[in-house]
C-alpha cells in the first residue's frame, strides 16, 4: 500500500500542496513580466504549454501522427519525461484552484501520487470496490500490474490521449482519468488480461464481473485489445473471449463483438487498425473488419468487411469506400450523404470491391 498511496493520514492544506506544485512546475512556466505564479491565469498558461509539449513530444499516433509503437523515446524516457502525467497534474491543480470543494478529492486521486499508474490504480480501485473486494486489495493488484508491465504503461497513455482527442465532450486528460467509465473499463481489462495470461484466471474473471456490474461493460479478460482505443460512453459494450481489436480503434456504446452459436475455439470478430464501429452495432462470428473500415450505427455484421470500406444495414452491406480519412479519428459514423460527398467513392465504381451482405 505504501507504494501506491501518498500520506493521506497526514493531509496537508490544499494551499500547501498547491504551493509545492507551483515550485515543482516553476521551470516549465513561461516567464512574463507580469506573471504571478499563484494566479489562475498563470496556471492556465502552464496547462497550455504542457498540452503543447504533449502534442509535440508525446507519440500522437492516437490521432494519426505516428505509426503504432514507433516513438524513438519511451513515454517515461529521461529525455522527455512523462508529458501525459505532467499534463494531468497541472490540470488537477487548476481544477483544485477553481473548485475548492473538489480539492481533497483531487489531492487523494491525483496530486498525492507520484505517477500515472498509481493514480489510475487508486481511482479504479475506489470505483470497483465492494464488501468482498476491498479497495486496498484492488489497489495492490492494480499497482502491481500497472507499474511493472511496460506494455500497459504505454497503452494506458495512448488510450488517454485517444479519449482526449476524439471525444468532444472530454474536457481534459484529467477528466478522462477521473470520470470516464469507458477509460476505466478499458484499463481494468488490461490488468485482467495480464492476470489471465499469468494463469490467474479466477481473479481476472472477478475483475470482469465487477466492471460489468459497475460500468455496464463486459469484456472477456482473454480478448486482445491494442493501443489508442476509445470506448465512447462504453455502456452496453460486449467483447467476447477470442475477439481481437487493433490499434487506434473507436467503439461506440452498445457494440457487441460476439459469437454466433455454441461453438468453441476462435469464434469472435477481428477488428483491424483504425476502424470505427458505431453505436449499437452487432458483429457476430469469427469474421474480419478490415483496417480503416467504418460500420454505421445499428448495423448487423455477419460477413467480412473489406479495408477502408463503409458498411451499413441489417444485414450489413458495403455501401462505399473511405477515400483518405481514418474513420476512428474522424468519429463520423452516421452514414450520412454529406459524409460520402466528401470522403467516400461509390461502391459500384470500385473494381475489387466485395459485397459484405
Amino acid at each position: 500500500m505504501a507504494a501506491c498511496l501518498g500520506p493521506l493520514s497526514e493531509m496537508r492544506t490544499v494551499r500547501t500542496v498547491l504551493e509545492e506544485l507551483d515550485e515543482q512546475n516553476q521551470p516549465t512556466r513561461p516567464e512574463t513580466p507580469d506573471s504571478n505564479p499563484n494566479s489562475t491565469a498563470s496556471t492556465s498558461i502552464s496547462i497550455m504549454v504542457m498540452r503543447h509539449k504533449v502534442e509535440r513530444i508525446f507519440p500522437v499516433y492516437a490521432r494519426g501522427g505516428l505509426s503504432p509503437r514507433s516513438d524513438p523515446v519511451g513515454f517515461s524516457g529521461s529525455v522527455v519525461g512523462d508529458s501525459i502525467w505532467d499534463a494531468v497534474r497541472l490540470e488537477a491543480k487548476a481544477e483544485a484552484e477553481n473548485e475548492p470543494i473538489l480539492s481533497s478529492f483531487l489531492y487523494a486521486s491525483i496530486l498525492s501520487h507520484d505517477c500515472l499508474e498509481r493514480a489510475l490504480g487508486f481511482i479504479i480501485a475506489n470505483r470497483l470496490q465492494n464488501n468482498t473486494l476491498l479497495e486496498t486489495q484492488l489497489m495492490d493488484i492494480f499497482c502491481d500490474v500497472l507499474v511493472q508491465n511496460r506494455g500497459i504503461k504505454r497503452a494506458l497513455r495512448m488510450d488517454l490521449q485517444a479519449f482526449k482527442e476524439r471525444d468532444p465532450s472530454c474536457l481534459s486528460y484529467c477528466s478522462a482519468l477521473l470520470y470516464l467509465k469507458g477509460y476505466h473499463s478499458l484499463q481494468t481489462h488490461r490488468v485482467a488480461h495480464a492476470l489471465w495470461n499469468q494463469g490467474r484466471k479466477v481473479l481476472a474473471l472477478a475483475l470482469q464481473s465487477r466492471v460489468s456490474e459497475v460500468f455496464g461493460v463486459d469484456i472477456h479478460p482473454a480478448a486482445k485489445i491494442g493501443e489508442g482505443i476509445l470506448l465512447d460512453h462504453g455502456t452496453g459494450l460486449v467483447i467476447g473471449e477470442t475477439a481481437v481489436i487493433g490499434d487506434r480503434v473507436s467503439l461506440m456504446q452498445g457494440v457487441t463483438l460476439g459469437g454466433s452459436g455454441k461453438e468453441t475455439g476462435d469464434r469472435h470478430p477481428k477488428v483491424g487498425e483504425g476502424a470505427l464501429i458505431g453505436a449499437s452495432v452487432t458483429v457476430l462470428g469469427n469474421i474480419k473488419i478490415g483496417e480503416g473500415a467504418m460500420i454505421a450505427s445499428g448495423s448487423l455484421v455477419l460477413k467480412d468487411v473489406p479495408q477502408h470500406s463503409m458498411a451499413a444495414g441489417i444485414p450489413a452491406k458495403v455501401i462505399g469506400y473511405v477515400k483518405e480519412e481514418v474513420p476512428s479519428l474522424t468519429m463520423k459514423h452516421d452514414a450520412s450523404k454529406d459524409f460520402f460527398e466528401h470522403v467516400a467513392i461509390g461502391y459500384e465504381g470500385r473494381s475489387n470491391g466485395e459485397d459484405a451482405a
